[in-house]
């Protein structure tokens, strides 16, 4: 899909409202008085409020204040998160994308179109700015419960179902059939049926069947890789897009209690990943959050996190983008945010709203910017205070001990001769107007040492040598790798279960 070129566009609506300004870096440390709310606007429509489901920020940093919510009379609105709240600005646009609820909503192509997950069983793709329906997503027979894009290729995506199933779509097939307003029906390129069914979970008692839903689906980083979480038990489960007849492998929380009540299964209602796709987390129904690295499935969660209140399957949990933070909705009306790397040490609350607060996200963009939703049919936008701003000057000790690059020509002259030179004078147009040295006091000189072998030397380097002579990883080696999952050498391609089960 092709933006329009000649209309003005509603982002450029939104975007022409902005004060002129810098934005200073922000930084986040732990206590609860570095985040203020920013404002609040109530979700309704008509005149009638309705609880917010799903929210998600524009993920190209130039529309990235741009804040997407659903909700459960299936509407879809647009909101502005640097104008003032409430205000009616803030709001740029909404519409009827369904006629039931929205569980999940996705931005893709460069946040030009948005997909939407939802109870009518079907996923719609939106033109966000003219608010038209591109297509419709139909295979599902439940509620459809979480969509992810492919990290990449924004014309592929999966969708996780109350029907126990997931499925993989792509935008460029074939419609099947279209609507009478032309809208394409696309049926899906794969779906697997029953992917959380443990052993447990498959018996009946009291003649009532345990929920086979999957909540949360996410298309990793690794491009053919998929993780899955659902309501039967706390495991995730990974699958390869090439081959789905079996998972890849599982992992799930070490469960070391020896009662039966604490061994009880608990579902995950939502899982999240970070920007390089290392870890993920999974916010599980016993009021923990765990946090696992990909590249060491087999050992389990390497943390887990505390304090909040996951009652409800609406209540979810994401991962900053730089991974250092994890930030969960709560039961008890609350907003929790912890430091990854402190896991044992109180979590930032956020407790202005009055309901069970139910999704979350990070601003990918705007360090510090968060939105959260809730029960009390609003969603707030929080930001770190302006006195913990810091446009961290540059101090002149740090300016002058700056190292300075050698020219391209000159460092391989160091490299290819004996001879050694004295250091080369940088002149100072080259220098920034503010970080000249001072000429009169000169840095002392470095040389070059070498670095060469002596046969190596004597080639100098040049390209009649045996450019053949290479060093591979050999297989042992690049398969304990940590870029053997996510980036893995062309001549172990072979299946993603080679990736994760190797020694």
């Amino acid at each position: 899909m092709e933006r329009c070129s000649k209309s003005r566009s509603l982002f450029q609506d939104s975007r022409s409202r902005e004060l002129d300004g810098c934005r200073k870096r922000r930084f986040i440390t732990q206590t609860g008085s570095d985040f203020t709310e920013a404002g609040s606007v109530t979700v309704g429509h008509s005149g009638e409020e309705t609880p917010p489901l799903a929210v998600s920020f524009c993920k190209t940093s130039k529309y990235s204040h741009i804040l997407a919510v659903s909700d459960e009379d299936g509407y879809v609105s647009l909101f502005d998160t640097r104008t003032k709240f409430p205000s009616e600005k803030a709001r740029i646009s909404d519409w009827v994308a369904h006629q039931n609820a929205i569980f999940d909503v996705r931005w893709i192509k460069e946040d030009t179109t948005i997909l939407t997950a939802s109870g009518d069983q079907t996923i719609k793709v939106w033109d966000a700015q003219e608010k038209k329906c591109a297509g419709i997503l139909m295979g599902h027979t439940g509620s459809v419960k979480s969509v992810s894009p492919h990290p990449t290729n924004s014309d592929l995506l999966i969708s996780a179902s109350r029907d126990g199933s997931f499925a993989i779509w792509d935008l460029r097939c074939k419609a099947t059939s279209k609507t009478r307003c032309s809208v394409a029906h696309v049926t899906s390129t794969a779906m697997v049926q029953g992917a959380h069914l443990s052993s447990r979970a498959k018996r009946v008692r009291r003649g009532k069947a345990a929920s086979t839903s999957i909540t949360s689906a996410l298309y990793l980083k690794d491009e053919v890789s998929i993780a899955t979480a659902g309501a039967a038990d706390s495991a995730v489960k990974f699958w390869d897009t090439r081959n789905l007849k079996v998972q890849v492998t599982q992992a799930s929380p070490n469960i070391k209690s020896s009662t039966e009540k604490d061994r009880r299964l608990h579902g995950i209602s939502s899982l999240s990943q970070d920007l390089n796709g290392v870890f993920l987390t999974a916010s599980c129904m016993d009021n923990r959050i765990y946090l696992y690295n990909v590249l060491q499935l087999d050992k389990g969660p390497m943390r887990s996190f505390s304090g909040c209140r996951i009652e409800s399957f609406y209540v979810k949990s994401a991962i900053s983008p730089d991974a250092a933070h994890i930030l969960s909705g709560s039961s008890d009306g609350k907003a929790y945010i912890w430091q990854v790397n402190k896991p044992d040490v109180d979590p930032i609350t956020l407790n202005t709203h009055d309901g069970e607060v139910t999704a979350v996200d990070w601003c990918p963009s705007e360090v510090g910017k968060i939105a959260t939703s809730s029960d009390d049919y609003t969603v707030r936008i929080w930001n770190i205070n302006n006195s913990y701003c810091s446009s961290t000057p540059k101090s002149q000790p740090a300016i002058r001990r700056r190292v300075m690059a050698i020219p391209r020509e000159e460092c391989r002259g160091h490299l290819m001769n004996d001879e050694r030179s004295g250091p080369t004078k940088v002149p100072d147009k080259l220098l920034p107007s503010d970080e000249v040295f001072n000429q009169n006091n000169p840095p002392i000189p470095i040389t070059m040492p070498i670095i060469s072998t002596p046969e190596a030397h004597k080639k100098k380097f040049s390209p009649d040598s045996d450019s053949k002579e290479t060093f591979e990883k050999t297989p042992e080696a690049a398969m304990k790798s940590p870029s053997s999952v996510l980036n893995p050498p062309s001549s172990l391609k072979r299946t993603i279960r080679d990736y994760f089960l190797a020694a």
